[in-house]
């Protein structure tokens, strides 16, 4: 729980920061790259937050993420306090906040469409287009496959969830039977 006030406190600091320098796409892109890195190889994460590692090693460790990221300098600097605050595991946290921050910002909405196979590209856009409709907002979808659901898809954008699987409708159905037994 304490990570996740950190991660807030950093995200929501950050952003403000971003917004008045006009700097939030390319804070969120770094932020991004890095969060991913981070979750994907436990050892950079591991060299960035051992504290058997003096500081200086972490540090140099940062600095080579940053010359390989390209970040500007306010980034650098926020990426390097981090890690001097002993808080760097908190980064891919801060990525996933601040990417929630800037797509309020931005009023797009990000969900999922889960099918029992590949849905079509068309199909695909039908359902954006009406969750768009319904939420307000612009929605950016990723598609999963699911073969357990039988049929049809499963659309969550949010708290917003269109269940139109066959499994469902398979326990609906069930459940009525058992109702009126």
């Amino acid at each position: 729980m304490r990570q996740t006030i950190l991660a807030k406190r950093y995200a929501k600091a950050l952003f403000a920061v971003g917004q008045e320098e006009g700097k939030n796409e390319s804070f969120r892109e770094t932020l991004g790259v890095l969060g991913d890195l981070l979750e994907n190889y436990p050892e950079v994460m591991d060299a960035l937050t051992n504290l058997l590692y003096p500081l200086e090693v972490r540090e140099k460790v940062m600095a080579h993420l940053i010359s390989e990221l390209k970040t500007d300098q306010f980034m650098a600097n926020f990426l390097n306090l981090v890690v001097q605050k002993k808080r760097a595991d908190i980064l891919p946290e801060v990525a996933t906040v601040f990417q929630v921050l800037v797509d309020a910002d931005q009023n797009i909405s990000r969900g999922t469409v889960i099918s029992a196979t590949e849905i079509s590209g068309e199909l695909q856009a039908k359902v954006q287009s009406t969750l768009e409709n319904i939420t307000g907002k612009k929605v950016i979808l990723t598609s999963e496959t699911d073969p357990s659901i039988i049929g049809g898809i499963v659309a969550k954008v949010g708290d917003l969830v269109m269940d139109g699987s066959i499994k469902t409708q398979l326990a609906g159905l069930n459940e009525s039977i058992k109702g009126s037994e």
